[in-house]
């Protein structure tokens, strides 16, 4: 079976009203944090593929529980310093169980993003109305324990079904990550939605796991993204989405490379740092079309 995608309409980037950040801002960056839970009696990212297969898995189980535990805390170190807010990426799974990395996040007025219930339950094969409740669940538990209802929303994997965007907006959720398919948002083809860009390939899992590269490697393709979307942005706003994943890049020996790489992206000229809920924001209030 084929089936073309209605979500949204084709659009080339040089056909588009421009967009305008504030203050005369070329490129909005944000970074996206990735605070999740994994089961220790399910399979996730790994380091190792050698022993998925068993459980517990106490190799890849344990350097993602490393995440919470560690790497968190080497993180927001960095985002302080560099004074970034987090987009935060969040399992509702994980606010009863790290209640301190919720109140870190509270203190510093994190943007909390609907990440599913968990990173070892992907979001699919659900009708229309399981659903319906697993949204509705997820989102108010992120809200009970957050303090904040989320605005947007990114799958487990960048998981989805057809309906997921649709049943979103009745939660009030305005913009989703999953799409990573535009260096600008634009409108869903469902009425009050956006896609706001993220990205697999500026992502700390893609780069160090996926690809192998290094910490310098990594400062280079930051710094190299950054410098080609500002040139870009001569006429009309792009916006740099960093993914980042307490297990990976809240590695010790990571660490000085984030802090470069970061240091050049917020002092570059013409970069708004932001959050994605202030990107869909300004977008929507700025733009005709969204």
């Amino acid at each position: 079976m084929s089936k073309d995608l209605t979500l949204y309409d084709y659009s080339p980037i040089t056909a588009r009203e421009p967009i305008h950040w504030p203050d005369g801002k070329r490129v909005a960056f944000y970074v996206g944090l990735n605070i999740e839970h994994f089961y220790v009696d399910l399979p996730g990212t790994a380091t190792y593929a050698g022993t998925t297969e068993l459980t517990p898995d106490s190799l890849n189980y344990g350097w993602r529980d490393y995440g919470p535990r560690v790497g968190i805390w080497r993180q927001i170190e960095l985002l302080d310093k560099h004074r970034i807010r987090a987009s935060v990426l969040l399992n509702s799974d994980v606010g009863d169980r790290y209640p301190q990395i919720i109140a870190a996040g509270r203190e510093r007025d994190w943007a909390w993003l609907a990440h599913g219930s968990s990173n070892s339950h992907l979001h699919t094969d659900l009708t229309i109305e399981q659903e319906r409740v697993a949204l509705r669940d997820i989102v108010t538990t992120i809200e009970r324990t957050t303090g904040a209802r989320p605005r947007g929303w990114m799958g487990p994997a960048l998981t989805e079904t057809f309906n997921t965007p649709e049943l979103l907006a009745e939660l009030g959720v305005e913009y989703v990550l999953d799409w990573t398919n535009d260096d600008q948002p634009y409108a869903l083809n469902v009425p009050g939605m956006l896609s706001v860009p993220y990205s697999v390939e500026l992502n700390d899992i893609g780069i160090f796991l996926s690809k192998g590269l290094t910490g310098p490697d990594f400062v280079r393709i930051v710094k190299d993204q950054v410098d080609q979307l500002y040139a870009d942005s001569a006429d009309s706003g792009r916006v740099m989405a960093l993914a980042l994943h307490p297990f990976v890049t809240g590695q010790a020996f990571r660490h000085r490379y984030l802090d470069e790489a970061l240091e050049y992206v917020v002092n570059h000229p013409g970069v708004w740092t932001t959050t994605s809920d202030e990107i869909a924001a300004h977008f929507r209030r700025t733009t005709s079309g969204s």
